[in-house]
């Protein structure tokens, strides 16, 4: 399959290209030149598979062409050695926890995921593979952890100082080796807007092969489309009643992939947009008008984002269509008292222990049946609330447990380069 930008549909690439080189050159994003079909076997079939099952049978729809059959099994098998369960919370409403991977977050799903394709796909390379990446919080600790020891590979993850979790950060710039953290004095749309800098900066490129990990990439965005069919093959009688899936989004790659899987046939009713405070697409989604803007800092720091990148991505896979996009997404926003509010109450009233963004999208999603009279839903929780240790348990009133694989990078040092919001300081670190 080719992959073409959204600023222009006649600027195609292969798959390894539009991998490794992360973004076109004409500043737009990559898609997939089909949205494949999936077919009705697969949907009889979906309640007996497994994640992994499900990863192969998807990642064969859009990557058979260009990795053979066996290749696609082993990266998804080591990849996805984890699974994304579906937890009763209330009697209409299930948390897909997707944070089950190493780092404890979704982003574990792509970032393991694109690890194995890109080694595939430089397997006869030479020159060393140079990562970029932002993060405001859990895609820099996905994508390190991810890509750690990796041959051939150098990864440089771009961080707001001061406005990620403590032990976001600690997983991000303890590492060594092959990854360097950046701490930027600035937020993440600055990052960014950096990491984009130097994706389209032809000089650099000419000195070393880059790309980024970002969601901006489409080997991180294919393999999040895995966890939504997963979600329903877990569902009792999701054939018999309306399903409604609530996406807390930030950079809004998580929501696209559910799009995309919406479009191969995944029987989903309609997807929330669940926001912070940095409510541009929910805005967009009421009143037609896309107006980014600077970011504001929120507990839920993950979708502190301005202007998210893979809205071009949503606008593309509905040709710009405001009434089509609007039928099938419906955006809603929620401040931070909103938030904590939510994360006592479910743990008072349910027992479940919600972090920050999944606490949006629980939200978003009981307000949302409540006023539309919805059937069922689904609210994806992100990431494991020890994240967000202290944001939680004041609110709880209690204590988290820590799991292991993240205590143990509390008690190492940091080891990252402070740099201010400066292109030409973030050059100098990637140029050799």
């Amino acid at each position: 399959m080719k992959f073409y930008s959204t600023e222009n549909k006649n600027n195609v690439a292969s798959l390894k290209h539009a991998v490794i080189t992360g973004m076109p050159s004409d500043g737009g994003l990559y898609m997939p030149e089909e949205i494949p079909q999936m077919s009705r076997k697969f949907f009889d079939n979906l309640r007996s598979m497994d994640i992994q099952e499900i990863g192969i049978e998807i990642t064969k729809k859009f990557l058979s062409d260009d990795v053979p059959i066996q290749e696609i099994e082993q990266i998804i098998k080591s990849a996805m050695n984890f699974d994304t369960p579906l937890e009763q919370v209330t009697a209409d409403i299930y948390s897909l926890e997707t944070f089950h991977g190493p780092s404890l977050a979704f982003k574990d799903v792509g970032a393991r995921f694109m690890a194995r394709l890109m080694s595939y796909l430089i397997r006869d390379e030479e020159e060393n593979l140079n990562i970029v990446v932002a993060t405001s919080g859990d895609t820099g600790s996905a994508v390190a952890n991810g890509f750690y020891e990796v041959p051939g590979i150098n990864v440089f993850v771009l961080y707001p100082s001061g406005k990620i979790s403590k032990i976001q950060e600690k997983q991000i710039s303890t590492l060594g080796k092959n990854i360097t953290a950046l701490e930027v004095n600035g937020n993440f749309d600055d990052c960014q807007r950096l990491v984009k800098t130097a994706l389209s900066d032809q000089d650099l490129r000419g000195h070393i092969n880059l790309t980024t990990a970002n969601s901006i990439n489409i080997a991180r965005l294919l393999p999040q489309i895995f966890y939504y069919f997963r979600a329903l093959a877990q569902l009792d009688g999701y054939k018999d009643k309306e399903t409604i899936v609530c996406v807390p989004s930030g950079n809004f790659g998580n929501l696209t992939a559910g799009l995309m899987g919406k479009k191969m046939g995944l029987p989903v009713r309609r997807f929330i947009a669940a926001t912070n405070v940095n409510d541009v697409v929910p805005e967009y989604l009421e009143k037609g008008e896309y107006n980014p803007r600077e970011s504001i800092e929120t507990i839920s720091n993950a979708m502190d984002v301005g202007d998210p990148s893979n809205f071009d991505r949503i606008l593309d896979l509905y040709d710009h269509d405001w009434e089509t996009i609007k039928s099938d997404i419906y955006g809603s926003s929620y401040t931070d008292e909103e938030t904590r509010a939510t994360i006592k109450s479910v743990h008072k009233n349910y027992n479940y222990t919600c972090d920050p963004h999944g606490a949006v999208g629980f939200t978003a999603l009981k307000d949302y049946l409540e006023e539309e009279n919805g059937d069922q839903g689904i609210f994806l929780e992100t990431a494991h609330p020890a994240k967000f240790k202290q944001i939680v348990e004041n609110e709880i009133e209690g204590e988290v447990e820590m799991p292991e694989r993240l205590a143990k990078f509390i008690q190492r040092d940091k080891k990252s380069l402070k740099i201010e919001d400066k292109y030409e300081e973030v050059k100098e670190v990637l140029l050799p």
